[in-house]
This record gives C-alpha cells, structure tokens and sequence, in this order.
C-alpha cells in the first residue's frame, strides 16, 4: 500500500448525516450487546501474529479462525489449495442481500529480525502501539473482521441481510487465494464489499492495477574476445525493456480521471556469471500499475508484439505473466461509502478521506464482473506508512474502535438494502 500523499484525487462527498445515523448513537442502539471482551480481542490478534504466515502457511491462520467461529457455533469452511496454503468462507444471516468483507491472513517477511525492538511474531504494546509483523498489514484489520462478525452473530444483530467472510491467502504476492475465490463463484453474487487493509484515515473506493511480468533470454555462452561464436542474451532483453519503458511511461499515453497514468518499472534484473564470458542467459522483472484506459490485456499484447519482434530478429525471448490484478474503478457514489465516511468519522475522531489508490488489492479478483456503480470500499486499522516495514504496529485504540466501528457499519448499511 502507498502513502496518503501517494492517494490520487479524492471524490466530493456530502457531509449530512444518512438518515440521522452516527456512530454514538447507533452504538447506543446496541450497547446491551454482549460482545468478546477487550482482553479476547486483543489475544485473538496476538495468536494471528504468532502464526508466521510469510507468504505461505495461512492454512494454519485458516484452522485457528476456523476453531474460533467454532467455538460460537459459526460454521467456516477452510478451501485449500496446497498443503499450506487455503482460503476461509464464513457466511452469517439467512437471507437477502450479501456483504463481503475480507482480509488477507499472508504477511511479508520481517527482515533482519536483529532490526526489530520485540520479536517480530510476539504482540508487543508499548505506548499505547502494538508491535509484530502484520499487525498493520493486515491481521490487525482481519481480526477485526472476525470479531465483529462473532458480535454480530451472538446478538443476532442481522435483521436483513447476510454477511460473508472472504479471508484469503496470498495477497502479498500474485494474489491466488482471491482468483480462486472468484472462480469458485464466492464473489458473484455479493450487493458491497469491504477490504481492511490499513488505510484508517481514507476510504479507498478505487484503485490501479498490478502485474508482475517475467522476460527471459536465451543465448549461447562463449569467450568474449569471440562473441561472433556465442549469442549474448542480455543485449535484447535490455532492448526489450527501453521499448516497454518509452511506451508504458510515455506522457502521451491516456491518464484515468481518478488513477492517473498507468506506471512500468523494471525491478529486477539478472544475467551472465563471469565477466569474460559471452552471458547464455538474462531475465528480467518488471512491475506494471495499470489503469481502465490501459489496461491488461493491452500491456500483455504490447509486450507480447515486442518479444516477437527480438524473437524475429534471432533473440530467443520469452514472456512470462506473473500476475495480472486488473484496475478498480468505481464511482464512490453510495450509500456504503457515506456511511463509512459518516460513522468512521465519527468513531475515530478525525477526517476519513475518499481517495483513490495506486495500489491493489484482492478487489481486483473479486470484482471482475462489478461496473463502476459497485458499492467497494477499503478501510481498515493501521497507518498505510507502515506497512511492511521494520516495528510494523498497530495503535491499540484503533484496532479496538474499528472492531465497534466495523459492527455497526455492517449492521446498518445492511439494513439500507431493502
């Protein structure tokens, strides 16, 4: 995720009060709830930093959650797909319209731990923070799902409506665990989705596209005082990328009215083993934010139609799609985001923002067949500045007030739906 001076130009949104609803007193409404105490909830977020999901193992992520809703008589379904790493479905309310929430249950890896002030997989508060890796990004935003979805449940709050948890694997890189998701039609038929990755002062109702593409080269090794003998593999790839860098990043190029230009930037980049010898083999990554304007399926053809060209030349080029998110656009003109402006103002005392993002998230997958009128918003405990990086936190009150927050905005925006 990027910085809130890195979020594009935000939408106009009225400041009136939907039907006289805040957070105060929507909370007065339902303050006879019983509900998981603070002591639960922060244990809960405690056991879901201890379970080092670093990029991979969310089936043990899966199987706890699963024991959690289990112990209040909430069925959720674990969908593996390796060993290690599975999806959860949890789905509250019997009838009428679907609410999906979702939060990925990956994190990224810690880095050198001897960086870290407190183990990195330990929950540790000080001054009123809350420090391990992912507690920003973003179990903090995931047990916050849970939890409300539990105090939903034990008070049957749900009048109108259902709810599902999507919790999903592999966010961090390519995203399988939401394609997947898609593919098996959980996605299809939801009314609003809610993501809650880090972003608790913006609501994100749109943001770019991501795609990581692979291009390899093929030569033939020789010595380098006779290269007429060998072929030297890192010559057309690098011909390849000033090709794609001069049209991705051209300023001519379309701009989105929300998203602005779609960005190329090549990453990494390998070839050759000694100095003195011809290289037999280059590769190189790039990664690709992309807009509606141009969008996927353009920048797979256009790299496609330059490899082919090396290739014609007598490279042995070949391109490699990674990963492939495409762009959300929708207008941010709702009732879900409103709403979310209205009581996340309310609860947590300074403005909420609808902005969009050059970032991505599992929207991209879940949203395929949405068109822009989509209730989508991202919203969710923890500062986007600190996100993947040494001490990641979480401050604790936050965490706490979007459990609350997050109660009553399901509740009531369900309860706009009839």
């Amino acid at each position: 995720m990027k910085t809130q001076s890195q979020y594009l130009q935000p939408i106009p949104v009225k400041h009136t009060l939907i039907d006289n609803i805040s957070f105060k007193n929507m909370k007065g409404l339902i303050k006879h709830m019983t509900k998981l105490s603070e002591q639960t909830r922060l244990q809960i977020l405690a056991d879901l930093i201890k379970i080092q999901s670093v990029n991979d193992n969310e089936l043990a992520v899966a199987q706890y959650l699963q024991q959690l809703f289990h112990q209040h008589h909430i069925e959720a379904k674990i969908i593996p797909f390796t060993d290690t790493r599975a999806n959860l479905v949890v789905e509250i309310g019997s009838d009428g319209p679907i609410l999906g929430i979702s939060g990925h249950m990956d994190v990224v890896a810690p880095g050198d731990a001897a960086e870290w002030d407190s183990d990195p997989f330990t929950l540790t508060e000080r001054d009123g923070k809350l420090y391990g890796r992912g507690t920003a990004d973003m179990k903090s935003g995931l047990a916050a799902l849970v939890i409300a979805l539990i105090d939903i449940a034990n008070n049957h709050l749900l009048k109108h409506g259902r709810i599902r948890l999507l919790a999903t694997a592999g966010e961090e890189l390519g995203a399988p665990g939401s394609q997947k998701l898609y593919e098996q039609g959980y996605a299809t038929d939801l009314a609003a989705l809610v993501i809650a990755e880090p972003s608790q002062d913006a609501l994100i109702y749109a943001h770019k596209g991501s795609m990581n593409i692979c291009i390899t080269s093929t030569g033939q090794a020789a010595h380098s005082s006779m290269p007429d003998l060998g072929y030297n593999a890192i010559n057309p790839l690098i011909n390849v990328l000033q090709q794609a860098n001069e049209r991705f990043n051209n300023p001519q190029n379309p701009r989105n009215e929300l998203l602005g230009p779609l960005v190329m930037n090549t990453t990494i980049i390998s070839g050759g083993i000694q100095v003195n010898s011809i290289p037999a083999h280059a590769q190189a990554e790039m990664n690709i934010r992309t807009i509606p304007e141009f969008n996927n399926d353009v920048v797979v053809q256009t790299i496609q139609d330059f490899v082919q060209a090396a290739n014609a030349d007598g490279a042995h080029l070949t391109a490699d799609i990674k990963m492939s998110m495409p762009s959300i656009y929708t207008t941010g003109q709702n009732t879900l985001v409103k709403l979310a402006k209205e009581l996340g103002e309310s609860a947590l005392n300074w403005p909420v923002k609808p902005l969009a993002s050059p970032g991505a998230t599992d929207a991209s997958n879940f949203l395929l067949d949405q068109d822009k009128n989509f209730p989508f918003i991202m919203f969710g405990p923890g500062e986007t500045t600190i996100s993947h990086k040494t001490n990641e936190y979480v401050n604790r009150d936050t965490y706490l007030t979007f459990i609350d927050l997050y109660e009553t905005l399901f509740v009531h925006y369900l309860n706009t739906l009839h």
